[in-house]
């Protein structure tokens, strides 16, 4: 797949998503206002949408109908946004700026931010129990516990609480990498396994596409911590240099510069490995994984 195919498909998951959440959240009722205004504002900041674009590419790679899968995609996103509001509280990573902008807990106020990141979890479930046409109860359970294990403490926030725990200490890379397999990769796994549940994939094609998106959750954190580095405030949408000035452990720190684009690029060829055998074009998972190392923030 082309670069400008890739991007094209990329902007559509992007609208999708976008218009479905700002859908969803106008539609709440009997909300403070500025509840669901901080709500859109730490959901609809921007973003690549990298969790809902895989569970639309891995879902219409195996067949299954766009509409069936916004649903899983939108949950997936409110599930990472409401994990960024928190993660920018002063108490976490006390972070001002988010993809350019004030961060919740700044453009409104601390207890709002909370408030909003909370309303952003209890909505995702909301959207994997609503009524999917063509998915079963069954389908929506597995939907359901897929997302509470990825999001819980066998997986984000337990990498989370990993990743604050590792602040001002020397971590070994072993301990790096589990952290971001549970802080950041959970959620990209999980848009895999969703993608495969809704279209009844079997044992070996879901532990494929899961496989995969391993692999590409840890290049992305690796390639995010190259770019602290070779980036620049304006192109990162924060400040550049902000993982050393909190005093995180990083893969450059641990593996130099060099050697840790040269781990990024491993962990791509891994995932293009774990999909290399399937009996589909999976040249759109292709490029993506390539995109996840290229990129600029």
């Amino acid at each position: 797949m082309s670069q400008a195919s890739l991007e094209l498909a990329l902007g559509n998951a992007q609208t999708r998503v976008n218009q479905g959440l700002a859908n969803a959240i106008d539609g709440l009722v009997e909300l403070p206002a500025p509840l669901k205004a901080a709500m859109r504002h730490g959901v609809l900041l921007g973003g690549k949408r990298v969790r809902p674009f895989l569970v639309y590419a891995i879902g219409e790679t195996l067949g299954v109908p766009v509409e069936r899968l916004d649903n899983a995609a939108m949950a997936l996103e409110c599930i990472h946004a409401y994990s960024l509001i928190h993660d920018d509280l002063p108490a976490m990573d006390d972070d001002e700026l988010r993809r350019g902008q004030p961060t919740v807990h700044i453009a409104f106020d601390e207890a709002t931010g909370i408030l909003a990141g909370d309303a952003l979890q209890s909505l995702a479930f909301e959207l994997i129990s609503a009524d999917i046409p063509d998915v079963s109860p069954q389908q929506q359970l597995a939907l359901t516990q897929a997302l509470a294990k990825a999001a819980g403490y066998s997986g984000m926030c337990g990498g989370q609480a990993m990743d604050l725990a590792a602040t001002a200490q020397h971590v070994e890379l072993d301990t790096l990498m589990q952290l971001h397999r549970l802080k950041t990769g959970a959620l990209i796994e999980c848009a895999a396994r969703m993608a495969c549940i809704i279209a009844n994939a079997d044992a070996n094609k879901t532990t494929a596409f899961a496989q995969y998106s391993q692999h590409i959750g840890l290049a992305f954190q690796v390639h995010d911590d190259v770019l602290d580095i070779v980036g620049n405030t304006e192109e990162l949408g924060k400040p550049q240099g902000s993982d050393l000035a909190a005093d995180k452990s990083t893969y450059p720190q641990l593996l130099g510069l060099e050697g840790a684009q040269q781990t990024a690029r491993k962990l791509v060829q891994q995932a293009l490995t774990s999909i290399s055998d399937l009996p589909y074009n999976c040249g759109i998972l292709e490029a993506f994984a390539q995109f996840i190392i290229e990129r600029k923030q």
